[in-house]
């Protein structure tokens, strides 16, 4: 949830002068950087969310079944745990490309870099990308945890 979170409040706002003509000085345009803007992000947050609450309710239908575990049930949380790991992946693979992108901008369709100008609210993305991704790993450490259970 630190995840979803970090990049759910992202924001910043510059002014950015854009140039119509050569010959008349620029125009400052007031803009704003949010997480909501871009789809990747959104996508993120919501992945977070989702492993969040999953976790939240594995956790508490585990303590509840604590001396009846059956088979069935280890499978169902595997199988959860296993939907989790591909989700947060995904997530941190479609939300570090657009970080990459607006880090690195792209010279073949001549896509700028944006990160030199909102710095705050990419460092705060990039967080939240490394942060996501760690959860990742961790859902993968409990899957293989949980394979190890299985009977």
């Amino acid at each position: 949830m630190v995840a979803a979170t970090v990049l759910g409040v992202a924001k910043q706002t510059k002014v950015v002068p854009i140039k119509l003509i050569p010959t008349l000085p620029p125009l400052n345009v007031s803009t704003t950087a949010k997480a909501s803007y871009l789809s990747a992000f959104v996508y993120n947050i919501s992945a977070n969310a989702i492993a969040c609450g999953y976790t939240a309710i594995s956790i508490v239908i585990v303590m509840i079944s604590k001396g009846k575990r059956s088979k069935s049930l280890l499978m169902a949380v595997l199988i959860g745990d296993l939907m989790m790991v591909a989700l947060l992946f995904s997530s941190t693979g479609a939300a570090g490309a657009i970080g990459l992108m607006g880090r690195h901008g792209n010279k073949h369709v001549m896509w700028k870099k944006v990160c030199g100008v909102f710095g705050k609210f990419c460092n705060q993305a990039a967080v939240s990308v490394a942060i996501t991704l760690i959860a990742s790993v961790v859902f993968m450490l409990l899957v293989v945890l949980d394979a190890l259970k299985l009977p």
